[in-house]
């Protein structure tokens, strides 16, 4: 599983390990100066290769877009498996379940040489095998698996690999080892696996490029964000169109300073950056004149409110205690410098940069500052209300001028963790047209909310930056997916394939239904949205009557004996619709492999763009929107 590595010492040049000559990297923003020179990053394909490939795609995917762009709602009404299939939804699925087997048992490469032969000779795939070259319907169940496999983004070499380019840009430093920062503390497993790969890379590609600054784009409530700033000491804006997920993130980050600025233990650094602490007995005598100081506390005080679990209400039960366990050891005044000694483990408080922690009246600092703690402050140093990690609203479109959002805008790294529709594209377009930002680190998401050039070409628009496509190529095809297939896209093949199944009966219910509003209602095509509905109801009786209340029709024209006929009527066809939303989960990949083949493309395309590439960050299971679009420009490290 990926995921942020243990930290481990930097070595400094003619030092020993373990001597006074290391640091901390995760302590120190000026850590690019010091890190071991990185090495050239991995080649990727250039653009010529990518468009062979992309030529490729597109011949299997006129075939097979179909499928992705039918409708499930309409799947009765416009007899989708009649028109497509032409094949029993038994040996579909018969098939399908094969092809599944084959890849769980390591299958002879063998088995699937005739697709990679015939793309070798003649650059295609033979679709007439898989689609009938008159009616266009579904002939061939396994071939049909085996070239969708072929044209996902793994299996056409699109992707560095993560580890490789990790490699790359640390160059000769050594992996980290030790404590650290557990993201579980603050957020659900799925959040804090992409959290702590994405930060590890970004935190990577900052050094590479000597970069303090990071925009956050579609920030959300900061988890991004505020795992940078905290771990890896590094400047973050967190950019959001929604002033209620800014409200909210600047309430945790003023909430998370308050608590550090009441509770701070006074620990420090030497030159190592290691933190120190006073032995046991000195421990126990000053933990008990904090106990006493707490306990004269009267109950309804800020005090005794910030030792609640309530002071962080967005962090889990972990994250609490871990903050009660720090209470635990309060120290107020300051430790004797002869009595200090190493500290084991590492606590959330150490990884705060210091300018996060206001510091109150109370605090003494002992004037013999270490040379690196000296200039780390200098270098990181704030008015005391400032934050490294600062929210802010702004609608973000291909246009913004990020000066106007981010008043001491500097070169900087814009990154997106899941960015909606077109913010993914924009995000693109902002780095590719910005000079300050020298690099990007994107993974989009929610496909089919991005908008498309030839979609509707009969409708009049004055867009001019369109979230598909991007490249040239794709512009001069005029190609369109359509939003069913964009929507079809986000469907997660590795979800299912370990039995995290579609739900098929309340995709059965949506169809009958909709069969039921055309026969009585006269509305072919019901643009409205039932929700989820079929969660709340004890059958499929309840579910047509809630549904038709909440579109506003009569329920009344429809008796329950009609509602019971309808679905005994197409009972018997459920595996139809079964068979069917499987044949579109085999081909998702492809349409996601052309949204993102599109994004390198274009990329590729940009003069002053040094490199770029695809890199899969996440376990698809936990998390399916798992790749990232990288670049850098010309000027960032040895690119």
């Amino acid at each position: 599983m990926l995921g942020a590595r243990p930290l481990q010492p930097v070595q400094f040049p003619g030092k020993r390990a373990g001597s006074r000559g290391h640091c901390w990297r995760h302590l120190q923003p000026w850590r690019a100066s010091v890190m071991a020179a990185p090495g050239p990053l991995p080649r990727t394909p250039d653009l010529p290769t990518l468009h062979a490939k992309l030529q490729a795609l597109l011949r299997f995917l006129r075939g097979a877009l179909p499928i992705s762009s039918a409708h499930t709602v309409n799947f009765y009404t416009e007899s989708v498996w009649r028109e497509l299939v032409d094949l029993p939804p038994a040996s579909v699925l018969a098939a399908l379940r094969k092809v599944a087997a084959m890849e769980e048992e390591e299958a002879e490469p063998g088995e699937a040489l005739p697709l990679r032969e015939a793309e070798a000779t003649s650059g295609f795939i033979d679709l007439p095998k898989i689609f009938c070259e008159t009616s266009q319907k579904l002939l061939n169940v396994e071939d049909f698996a085996l070239a969708a496999k072929h044209y996902s983004v793994q299996n056409l070499e699109l992707c560095t690999p993560f580890e490789q380019l990790l490699t790359a840009l640390r160059g000769d430093t050594e992996q980290r080892t030790g404590e650290n920062v557990k993201a579980t503390e603050f957020m659900n497993t799925k959040k804090s696996h992409e959290v702590q790969a994405m930060s590890e890379l970004i935190c990577s590609i900052a050094d590479y490029c000597g970069l303090k600054q990071i925009i956050d784009v579609g920030s959300g409530k900061g988890y991004l964000s505020s795992f940078l700033s905290l771990k890896y000491g590094l400047n973050v804006y967190g950019i959001d169109s929604s002033n209620t997920n800014t409200h909210g993130a600047k309430e945790r980050n003023r909430k998370l300073k308050k608590h550090w600025n009441l509770y701070q233990p006074q620990s420090r650094l030497d030159v190592n950056g290691l933190t120190l602490k006073m032995p046991k007995e000195m421990t126990v005598r000053k933990e008990g004149k904090c106990r006493e100081d707490l306990e004269s506390v009267p109950k309804n005080s800020l005090v005794k409110q910030q030792m609640s679990a309530e002071v962080l209400p967005d962090f889990s039960e972990a994250a609490v205690s871990v903050i009660r366990k720090q209470q635990a050891n309060l120290h107020v005044e300051p430790p004797e410098e002869e009595n200090l000694c190493f500290e084991n483990g590492f606590s959330l408080i150490e990884f705060l940069p210091i300018d996060a922690i206001e510091p109150t009246s109370s605090q003494v600092y002992n004037t013999e500052m270490s040379e690196v703690r000296r200039e780390r402050r200098n270098v990181t140093s704030k008015p005391s209300d400032s934050s490294i990690y600062s929210p802010l609203t702004s609608f973000i479109t291909a246009d913004s001028e990020l000066h106007d959002i981010i008043k001491d805008l500097e070169d900087c790294l814009m990154v997106g963790l899941h960015t909606c529709g077109d913010l993914a594209p924009n995000t693109l377009r902002i780095f590719a047209s910005k000079s300050e930002v020298k690099g990007v680190c994107s993974v989009g998401c929610c496909y089919h909310l991005l908008s498309e050039e030839f979609e509707n070409q009969h409708k009049e628009y004055a867009q001019e930056n369109w979230g598909f496509p991007m490249c040239r190529y794709l512009k001069e095809e005029r190609w369109c997916c359509g939003r069913n297939a964009r929507m079809s896209a986000c469907l997660a093949l590795e979800r299912v394939a370990v039995g995290q199944g579609l739900p098929t009966e309340s995709l059965f219910y949506r169809a009958v239904l909709q069969s039921i509003i055309k026969d009585y209602y006269g509305i072919s095509k019901c643009d409205r949205h039932v929700g989820k509905i079929y969660s709340k109801c004890s059958s499929f009786l309840d579910y047509v009557r809630m549904s038709l209340k909440k579109l506003g029709l009569d329920e009344s024209k429809v008796s329950e004996e009609v509602i019971m006929d309808y679905y005994d009527k197409y009972k018997p066809r459920m595996i139809e619709l079964e068979a069917f939303n499987m044949l579109k989960v085999v081909l998702a990949p492809c349409v996601e492999t052309l949204i993102l083949l599109d994004r390198l493309c274009y990329l590729k395309e940009q003069d002053d763009i040094g490199w770029s590439a695809l890199v899969k960050l996440f376990d698809p299971v936990q998390s399916p929107r798992c790749y990232a679009v990288i670049a850098l420009k010309k000027q960032c490290g040895r690119s």
